[in-house]
């Protein structure tokens, strides 16, 4: 399982394999169940969490007690509650595996350990993070300006492996669109082609 995380930092930066075997024996493999909670709100989220295989959604509760979809994560993703980890805070959100799922998980001490004597996994992590707070950005903006339409597309451009593995109703909540609007959009588009 490590090796698909090799392959993914190699794409990302140079890195001697004395320095992938320091990563490795920091890391942890662990295999989760379909519908396997990894995060619950109220907890303190202290781990970096590659995906490996498989597929998460992070999502959080409404007053009214609607689950609102945040983000998915997929193969070669990082899913993670930031805010937590980054404050030492207990969660709003919940993480659950929607899929048999393997990932490699670091804890944050460990973590922080790697970065300090790393160069280039620093270097690697400041990219992510930057990537990360873009397209953070850019959802929002799509969000509050795009039409129902145009949500679904992007969903389907940023997420082409996910449709199909995740019920209807986490989709139109990512969305932030009805499970109704959701269908009738799927149809237009099915009659278009």
């Amino acid at each position: 399982m490590f090796e698909v995380f090799e392959n993914y930092l190699r794409g990302w930066v140079e890195i001697s394999d004395k320095e992938l075997n320091i990563i490795r024996a920091a890391s942890t493999e662990k295999n989760l169940r379909k519908w396997q909670s990894i995060l619950h709100d109220g907890e303190v989220w202290k781990i970096n969490c590659f995906i490996a295989s498989g597929c998460f959604r992070l999502y959080r509760f409404g007053k009214d007690g609607t689950d609102h979809t945040l983000r998915f994560g997929v193969e070669n993703w990082w899913i993670s509650d930031q805010e937590s980890y980054n404050n030492g805070t207990p969660s709003l959100n919940n993480i659950e595996a929607l899929a048999a799922s393997s990932v490699i998980i670091w804890t944050k001490e460990n973590w922080n350990e790697l970065l300090a004597s790393i160069p280039s996994l620093r270097l690697f992590y400041e990219k992510l993070l930057a990537r990360s707070y873009e397209t953070s950005q850019h959802r929002i903006y799509a969000l509050i300006s795009g039409s129902a339409e145009e949500k679904y597309l992007e969903f389907q451009k940023t997420y082409p492996s996910v449709f199909n593995k995740v019920p209807l109703h986490m989709v139109a909540s990512y969305l932030g669109i009805s499970r109704e609007t959701l269908s009738r959009i799927r149809k237009e588009f099915t009659k278009k082609k």
